[in-house]
């Protein structure tokens, strides 16, 4: 598997003062999802939990509705200038009867790690309707649990402390208590990983959770979520229009500028308890 960081020399300037040092950087490395041998998307990620990756991705693409989904998930030979594995090629098979991917789901060449819809091959198959949705969902959380998650959030993030270049996606339930977490160079990919986590686990849909993002709540994320069935979804930053409008669309509440006791609640504000 590679390496989750990379030392790299650097030119450290304070002031008037330099000095020649080595640095930790995040390590950022195409993976490619293969279906049955087919390419079906290139991603740029930090190598680590890449079954998960695969998983969450195809869960939240449509693809699949669960693990039970999937037969396998192996490593496809490809080996870097040293002659070893690289580990960026992963071929998944569908289990007997699944229909392969729909036309439209395929990207485009790649997809960068801070943005997934731009690399869709169709608009149309932007919007995705959830096998399980989140509107019935009766959660409740209260605005002290709510407050107290982007700390918790940053405590997790081991990967961030030595590099300061990651996103992080936290699952917790309604109490406030952390059930996954997981960074990755993408917002996107990392909560990939965190659903790819739940179906591996037979957790799917995610009822009574709520998903901490580091960054802002884009459209994506929101469809994210709502394909896996999380009724709240918290971000320390701002959420785009499209994400509100898909939010209420789909019955998820969304919170976003979500620091400390201080939030805006966009959607489904009911679930909020204050």
């Amino acid at each position: 598997m590679g390496r989750i960081t990379a030392r790299r020399p650097i030119v450290r300037v304070r002031g008037p003062h330099t000095s020649s040092r080595p640095d930790t950087l995040v390590v950022e490395e195409p993976l490619e999802i293969r279906v049955s041998g087919t390419p079906l998307a290139v991603t740029m990620r930090t190598p680590g939990h890449d079954v998960e990756l695969a998983y969450g991705f195809l869960l939240t693409e449509g693809v699949v509705t669960d693990s039970a989904d999937v037969a396998s998930a192996r490593y496809c030979d490809g080996v870097d200038e040293d002659g070893l594995n690289t580990y960026n090629v992963l071929d998944i098979t569908l289990a007997e009867g699944v229909p392969p991917p729909p036309q439209g789901v395929e990207r485009n060449f790649y997809t960068t790690s801070s943005c997934g819809v731009c690399g869709k091959a169709s608009l149309e198959a932007v919007r995705l309707k959830t096998d399980h949705p989140p509107a019935a969902d009766t959660t409740t959380v209260h605005v002290d649990v709510l407050a107290a998650l982007p700390d918790r959030l940053r405590q997790a993030q081991t990967v961030f402390d030595s590099t300061g270049g990651l996103h992080a996606a936290a699952l917790f339930d309604r109490n406030g208590r952390l059930l996954v977490l997981r960074e990755d160079v993408g917002r996107h990919n990392a909560v990939d990983k965190v659903v790819g986590w739940a179906a591996c686990s037979g957790r799917i849909p995610l009822l009574g959770t709520i998903l901490m993002v580091s960054g802002r709540a884009s459209f994506e994320l929101v469809q994210k979520a709502a394909m896996a069935g999380i009724p709240i979804l918290a971000a320390v930053s701002a959420p785009s229009s499209l994400a509100v409008d898909l939010a209420v669309e789909s019955g998820l509440t969304l919170v976003g500028f979500l620091r400390g006791p201080n939030m805006n609640l966009y959607a489904r504000t009911d679930r909020v308890e204050t």
